[in-house]
């Protein structure tokens, strides 16, 4: 057998699911430190992090000894959907309980945004906010606006946009990301300030 260095991922998944634990230590070896960088950046609190990396690599444990890891090429992007979504659910759980800490001594939580009624000013800067998204939008290429419509306005998921338009849920995937990142480039040409 090679080096175990040197197998890719998908190699250290298949060694690992046929009962190789070192290919799962260098598979965790391999992205623990960018994946826990990606889920801190999303939570800001180290110990919250450190609990959705090991809760990450749990199901990742889980999928692979089920046999449900479909073999794609694509371990670094599955790993990192596990993570972000959750975290998702992290943030979820703490709004359904209404948690909020009020263990920094800094923070007033009577005092806070989200908590005040709006003012005509917060009325105008979202109507205005809303405007120049639309705007912006209506310039975006017509397949890259009609995914961004189906996904943000309809609601739908990617596989039903797939279905809906008749194309693999990578190509739509592929035009989300391709019209935010247009919708980026395009509000920092114009200048684009998002209202705080």
């Amino acid at each position: 057998m090679r080096n175990i260095k040197e197998l890719n991922d998908e190699q250290l998944i298949a060694a690992y699911a046929a009962g190789d634990n070192e290919a799962f230590d260098r598979l965790l070896l391999r992205h623990k430190t960018r994946l826990y960088n990606y889920i801190y950046q999303i939570v800001r609190d180290s110990d919250l992090a450190d609990d959705i990396f090991q809760e990450t690599f749990i199901k990742v444990i889980t999928t692979v000894k089920q046999g449900r890891y479909n073999d794609m090429g694509k371990f670094a992007a599955w790993v990192t959907r596990i993570a972000r979504n959750l975290a998702i659910d992290s943030f979820r759980a703490e709004k359904a309980e209404g948690a909020v800490s009020t263990d920094d001594a800094n923070l007033d939580v009577l005092n806070r945004r989200e908590l005040s009624e709006k003012n005509i000013e917060d009325s105008l800067i979202e109507l205005q906010t809303e405007a120049d998204i639309r705007a912006l939008i209506e310039r975006l290429p017509d397949v890259q606006k009609e995914v961004l419509n189906m996904r943000y306005y309809n609601d739908l998921s990617f596989k039903e946009i797939a279905e809906l338009t008749g194309v693999s849920i990578n190509t739509a995937l592929g035009r989300m990301r391709y019209a935010i990142l247009n919708l980026r480039r395009m509000a920092k040409e114009l200048r684009l300030v998002p209202a705080v």
